[in-house]
């Protein structure tokens, strides 16, 4: 290799490293028992069971990093040995979850099971590595921190050690990321929205189910205000359908067979009628389509719903607000005839750039177009017909937008394809915000009719969207894009009220009742503290604008606004301060413009 790793070997470098440290721990810590160590964006990781009452206490993980600087320095080449599952599991008969993994690999029916050695350890693994440690001699590399982890995600498996690594190219590279990641911290909404009052999660209800708090489900409700009012301008209809539904409802979807995993436990409500929580809307919007005729005067028909949705998740997939076990779409399924399919894929990126306008991320997001691999049969809907027309139709459209995107081979839905718009959080982990997906196979499912032009029956095409996404998820962006100090019109509490002494507290009352009035979200501080006490408090909770009345504004009938952003003070009538924060209320601004 040559004197500095290119960032294309990064990946492999990281993946070699993984396995120094399961050699290191395996010498300071001989009674671990290994688990898996992948590569991963910033490093790598490695998943250990310790015995009971053990731990990486600070002290042994500093032997260990020492352990992997000897044994980088011991320039011991890496060895691939392809061995048969019977050598395998004599070779692992110490280590549980290895070999449980060969027996998942025999189940797939290989007969050989990949193996490499460094030295005198050796792990399963296909590769690729390095040739020789000596080749990780330029990384920059450090161990991170230890977490919990069960094996495999699942709550019912055994609780792991995991050790984070953290792994680049250059020093600077290391430092740079440390220094970004610093800088994401203070801006993660875990640590932010409780800060903030937004939310907050509690054992008793269970893991993974967010309870907003006023502050945080006045954010909720400013955006499904907004998206409710642009969708209805737009010709969307809007309804309120069950969160539960029949098993043969998704089974005809298609939905329990390849999602079940996904749902939660079925309900028995009698013998013949089984019930679960839904993980999508789709199903019960078709519902309402088929309710009565249709002709193709009455398509595009666009239903709506600010929908509560249910998915199953692993406990160590749960991420604050990004990754919770409940969520609300903003959801929406329009019924067209194929001819109309292209105006309407547009009509919906037309919609969702208004409100990402609105949101002020307009310049955050980038396109993926997700389309199905050929590799995974078993995970579509069984109709290569189907996916040639579709993924041809979303390429086509959005070449003609020239919208710039990037293809995701495996990341279709089961029973189309679709337009990803992604958005990377605050430690450059890319999500999924807002989705399109074009579905000519489940209204097939439902036969979903509708008389043509002709008098003939014909099928309509659907597509999926999502205007702003899951609310949960977009609130969490909003924190941390913002770092919480969000533009007037979003933010829970527009303007706070200081009174200098108790003699203008009747006057800060009657300004907060009149902002009140105006629709403008108000709070009073009327307590005996001192001023720089209730400023700085303003300051830390975001607050836009923080209003001081001393006896002099008392009497002239002003207010001293202080802008949170630039921290200037300007002293206005009464009567021009609500007239200018109205109109930036109004205004939807992204600035503060007093």
């Amino acid at each position: 290799m040559s004197d500095e790793v290119k960032s294309y070997d990064i990946m492999v470098c990281r993946h070699s490293l993984s396995h120094v440290l399961a050699c290191a721990v395996r010498r300071v810590c001989p009674n671990v028992k290994l688990g898996i160590g992948p590569p991963i964006d910033e490093g790598f990781y490695y998943d250990f069971l310790v015995p009971e009452g053990s731990s990486f206490t600070p002290e042994i993980l500093e032997k260990i990093e020492k352990e992997m600087t000897q044994i980088i320095k011991g320039k011991h080449d890496y060895i691939a040995r392809p061995i048969s599952p019977k050598e395998a599991r004599e070779i692992f008969k110490d280590e549980p979850f290895k070999i449980q993994l060969i027996d998942e690999l025999e189940e797939k029916q290989n007969a050989v099971v990949g193996t490499y050695q460094t030295e005198n350890f050796i792990d399963l693994c296909n590769g690729p590595h390095v040739s020789n440690t000596k080749d990780l001699q330029k990384v920059a590399w450090k161990i991170d921190r230890v977490s919990g982890a069960y094996w495999k995600g699942h709550e019912k498996n055994p609780m792991m050690q995991r050790i984070y690594v953290l792994a680049f190219s250059t020093k600077d590279e290391l430092k740079s990321f440390i220094q970004r990641r610093e800088e994401a911290a203070k801006r993660d909404h875990r640590k932010l929205g409780p800060e903030l009052e937004l939310f907050t999660f509690s054992d008793l209800i269970g893991k993974g189910m967010p309870i907003l708090l006023p502050k945080g489900a006045t954010i909720r409700r400013l955006l499904e205000r907004l998206v409710v009012d642009e969708e209805l301008k737009r010709g969307y209809q809007h309804v309120y359908t069950p969160v539960l539904g029949k098993k043969t409802l998704y089974e005809i979807s298609g939905h329990w067979e390849h999602y079940k995993d996904g749902m939660y436990p079925l309900m028995h409500l009698s013998e013949n009628d089984e019930i679960v929580l839904r993980p999508m809307t789709c199903p019960h919007h078709f519902m309402i389509y088929k309710d009565t005729p249709k002709s193709y005067r009455d398509l595009p028909l666009r239903i709506a719903e600010i929908s509560p949705q249910f998915r199953k998740e692993l406990s160590g997939e749960l991420c604050g607000l990004t990754r919770v076990m409940l969520f609300t779409l903003a959801d929406a399924h329009i019924f067209c005839a194929p001819e109309q399919l292209e105006d309407e894929f547009k009509r919906v990126l037309e919609l969702i750039s208004f409100l990402m306008k609105r949101l002020g991320i307009d310049s955050l997001v980038s396109y993926r177009a997700s389309l199905k691999d050929d590799q995974k049969k078993d995970k579509y809907v069984d109709n290569p017909e189907m996916w040639k027309t579709g993924e041809s139709i979303l390429l086509g459209i959005l070449e003609k937008l020239q919208l710039p995107y990037t293809k995701g081979l495996g990341d279709a839905a089961f029973y189309g394809p679709k337009l990803d718009i992604q958005m990377t959080n605050v430690y450059g982990k890319e999500e999924t915000v807002f989705t399109v997906q074009i579905d000519f196979a489940l209204p097939g499912r439902f036969n979903l009719l509708y008389i043509d032009k002709d008098g003939k029956e014909k099928c309509p095409v659907v597509v999926h969207r999502s205007s702003i996404g899951c609310l949960e998820r977009t609130i969490a962006f909003l924190v941390e894009f913002y770092a919480g100090a969000f533009p007037l019109w979003l933010s829970p509490v527009q303007a706070k009220v200081i009174a200098i002494t108790e003699n203008q507290i009747e006057y800060a009352k009657e300004i907060a009742e009149l902002l009140n009035s105006k629709m403008i979200r108000v709070e009073t501080d009327l307590r005996s503290e001192t001023l720089n006490k209730k400023i700085r408090e303003g300051r830390l909770q975001r607050v836009p604008y923080l209003v001081v009345v001393g006896e002099k504004e008392k009497e002239a009938r002003s207010v001293t606004v202080r802008n949170r952003e630039t921290g200037e003070q300007r002293t206005l009538s009464l009567e021009q301060f609500i007239e200018r924060i109205s109109k930036e209320n109004a205004d939807y601004s992204l600035k503060l413009e007093i």
